[in-house]
């Protein structure tokens, strides 16, 4: 198997290579978002390590500290103008104990402090955060993961809709919209309208293994929203027995109408997507090991949607160019670098989307140029 995978992995190389950016390198890096920060028209990182929030500015990558946890590291991370003044603030999440916190960018963002806002401490175990328009009101909200089995929300996700008065507000308004059905340790989110209904949902997945509730988790799974967002949503499975089921995006992959998903299995092996409606399985990639982190973007702006993916444990970053069809071709860009997670996003706006990769194991920020 070693082999025959080296093998194909020469015969995918790309030509030209992706060039690779190093923002910071020397220390274990576990989540990186990238926006103006400064509002100089550069796209900058933030990076999360050593209990700091780091804002790196582009183009030289100077590093300014702006806030430092007194216990622990975030594990993911987003950006959103929370309070509306027109920039970019920053989300952590940790994940132990359970906390997430916005910071708001100040008016001098290189100078001034970051004010520290509370958004919610009561979920544990938030593996992973992503923004929505959630109840359709024009507004970006918030959701996350409740991964551990302990708590007042154990099992569960839940989504933050944020409040009028966002600087002033004690902690946001917490909707838990899947009520104890996602246990076996949950990672990352998607979201979007799986069943055309024009209202959007949310789907996650579960790596299991022996640090899970036995017989839970290594499942892919969507929860359709009702007409009050508020409530409970109802669960569908989309495939269970998925060892290390770690992430999944709903797409329209082969262009028939209607929305598929994109997932990995993170903490085991491969790249796949399900076919709407009897989500029927197709391999993309099924040799990556350890595959933890996925975007969906289309990186060749062909029309369709490719997908993207640093496994840690193969050391491989490779992009997945789709057909139109649902056909895959593996790229290889890198074949030394490890992720915990990876965001499309035009790094030097040329119109684009590159790749923005945050290193666990090989301790390093770095953004691949798409050509």
């Amino acid at each position: 198997m070693l082999l025959s995978f080296a093998s194909s992995i020469a015969e995918v190389k790309e030509q030209p290579r992706w060039k690779k950016h190093v923002v910071t390198s020397g220390t274990h890096t576990a989540t990186a978002v990238a926006a103006d920060f400064t509002g100089d028209g550069k796209t900058d990182v933030i990076s999360f390590f050593r209990k700091k929030a780091r804002l790196f500015v582009a183009p030289d990558w100077k590093e300014v500290e702006l806030y430092e946890l007194e216990v622990g590291n975030c594990i993911h991370s987003e950006i959103m103008d929370v309070d509306g003044d027109g920039d970019m603030d920053y989300i952590g999440a940790r994940y132990k104990p359970g906390l997430i916190f916005w910071l708001e960018r100040p008016e001098k963002p290189l100078v001034q402090k970051w004010s520290y806002h509370l958004v919610d401490d009561k979920v544990i175990g938030i593996h992973g955060l992503i923004t929505g328009d959630v109840n359709r009101d024009g507004k970006l909200d918030l959701l996350a993961n409740s991964a551990q089995p302990t708590g007042d929300f154990p099992n569960s996700l839940v989504w933050f809709s944020v409040p009028k008065n966002s600087r002033a507000a004690a902690r946001w308004e917490r909707h838990v919209f899947a009520d104890k059905d996602a246990p076996g340790l949950s990672h990352y989110l998607g979201f979007g309208d799986v069943n055309g209904d024009d209202r959007p949902d949310a789907a996650a997945a579960a790596k299991g293994g022996h640090t899970a509730e036995p017989g839970t988790g290594d499942w892919f799974a969507w929860w359709e929203a009702p007409t009050d967002s508020t409530g409970v949503w109802q669960k569908h499975l989309i495939a269970d027995k998925q060892q290390g089921a770690t992430n999944i995006h709903p797409a329209d992959v082969n262009g028939d109408g209607k929305t598929d998903f994109i997932a990995s299995r993170g903490h085991g092996r491969g790249v796949l997507w399900f076919e709407a409606p009897n989500w029927k399985l197709h391999d993309i990639n099924p040799d990556l090991k350890s595959p933890h982190c996925l975007t969906i973007a289309d990186f060749d702006r062909d029309g369709d949607i490719d997908a993207a993916t640093c496994a840690y444990e193969s050391r491989i970053v490779a992009w997945f160019e789709n057909d139109g069809k649902g056909a895959f071709k593996t790229h290889i860009l890198d074949e030394d670098q490890a992720a915990y997670d990876i965001r499309s996003v035009d790094m030097d706006s040329d119109g684009d989307l590159d790749i923005l990769i945050a290193g666990q194991r090989s301790k390093n920020v770095v953004w691949y140029e798409n050509p």
